[in-house]
């Protein structure tokens, strides 16, 4: 995945309500040369029902069907097409009703 310095940070949002957050370094071998590179990994990682993230300490295996949102930062401006809202502003946080 393509990110500033070397480094993303992922935010996984679950449908239960928890959240968490990883820091993914890119390795240097791994460096993708062209925007329609970096746009076809993201896609094909988008299509994948598990992904894998290797800490120090432990594998992590995510089924992302348990994923309702995913947040990347720093941003991705490579990212563009049909499926790509270009230009978008967040007006508001993402709030969480109660219906107690």
């Amino acid at each position: 995945m393509h990110s500033h310095d070397g480094l993303t940070q992922l935010t996984f949002h679950y449908i239960d309500g928890h959240t968490e957050s990883f820091t993914v370094y890119e390795s240097v071998e791994e460096g993708l040369e062209t925007k329609q590179e970096i746009r076809q990994e993201i896609r094909r990682l988008l299509d994948k029902s598990w992904w894998i993230l290797h800490l120090p300490e432990e594998t992590v295996f995510i089924n992302t069907s348990n994923i309702a949102k995913v947040e990347v930062k720093p941003p991705i401006p490579h990212l563009q097409g049909e499926d790509v809202f270009s230009n978008a502003q967040r007006v508001t946080a993402l709030t969480r009703g109660s219906n107690r």
